[in-house]
């Protein structure tokens, strides 16, 4: 993905006042908030803001888009750890203030 379409998936996200992270139903409940606030038969034809339900609906389609082309990992990375005491093992397993392993003075 280039810096002008991240551009435009920011603006997207901006104007549907999602978070950096948003599932699929967040982002269809922002746009179904904006639609009821902005929609032409709720503010009249002849609002200044008539453009607005064109740009919360592009900005809902390419989000929508991007959504559907996401490639999501099907199997684990190299360095994925797959239960917790694996990934505590991993860091402190070695540590003797961790390892169970008791000194004796």
């Amino acid at each position: 993905m280039n810096k002008k379409e991240w551009q435009s998936i920011e603006r997207a996200k901006d104007l549907l006042k999602l978070d950096d992270h948003a599932t699929r139903g967040e982002i269809k409940r922002a746009y179904h908030r904006m639609c009821k606030k902005y929609h032409p038969d709720k503010v009249g034809k002849d609002d200044p803001n008539g453009e607005a339900m064109y740009r919360i609906t592009e900005s809902y389609e390419l989000l929508m888009r991007y959504i559907k082309e996401y490639r999501f990992p099907l199997s684990p990375g190299e360095h994925d750890i797959y239960d917790a005491e694996d990934w505590w093992m991993d860091r402190f397993g070695q540590d003797p203030l961790w390892s169970g392993s008791k000194r004796r003075r």
